[in-house]
């Protein structure tokens, strides 16, 4: 009996490795082309920003915005948190790529909370002078759209509603400035905009 168990045990093993094999087969043959934000904006596309109409409470408790409440603007979607030590370093960036879409009117930067307490997150946009919106993302319902599991990360929506530009980590005043020159259409760049 023990000789028998140990025999169908390779023929079990040989037949979910096969199984496996043809999955992933499939899913190679089947995939089609790349269909991840990141993956398309590399290859120079400028693909649908997810959940425009999502709705999430505004941080400061005066109701509810979605990314499509900017229609027609640039927004600047920063996932961030008062935890994470890469966003008390961008955060100033930010805020004068704020300043300068606010003097525009060409847009604006959206904050959205990440997994922080809201008495945190006030305490952090005081420490910093934050004077663009932030949402609360109650349940990560919108960075899971965005496929964003890890602090900070920012994407970039032209005034149409497209994504331009993706950072997985803290931004930089170059990934910036040539995120807005994507933004606006604008090749030759921002000259600075977003100091």
């Amino acid at each position: 009996m023990t000789a028998r168990r140990r025999s169908i045990v390779p023929a079990v093993a040989g037949i979910v490795a096969a199984a496996l094999i043809a999955l992933l087969v499939y899913g190679v043959v089947h995939g089609g082309s790349n269909t991840t934000l990141d993956d398309a904006v590399k290859a120079g596309k400028h693909p649908a920003a997810p959940a425009t109409d999502l709705k999430r409470p505004l941080l400061d408790g005066s109701g509810e915005r979605s990314i499509g409440d900017y229609r027609g603007k640039i927004v600047v979607l920063n996932f961030w948190a008062s935890w994470c030590e890469p966003c008390r370093k961008e955060a100033p960036l930010l805020q004068g790529v704020q300043d300068h879409l606010a003097k525009t009117g060409n847009g604006t930067v959206l904050g959205a909370t990440y997994n922080d307490a809201p008495d945190d997150s006030h305490k952090f946009e005081r420490e910093f002078h934050i004077t663009y919106p932030s949402i609360r993302d109650v349940g990560t319902d919108l960075a899971d759209e965005y496929g964003t599991k890890a602090l900070p990360e920012t994407f970039v929506i032209d005034a149409g509603g497209r994504v331009v530009a993706i950072s997985r980590g803290q931004v930089t005043q170059k990934f910036l400035d040539n995120a807005l020159a994507k933004a606006q259409g604008d090749v030759a760049g921002t000259g600075g905009a977003a100091s």
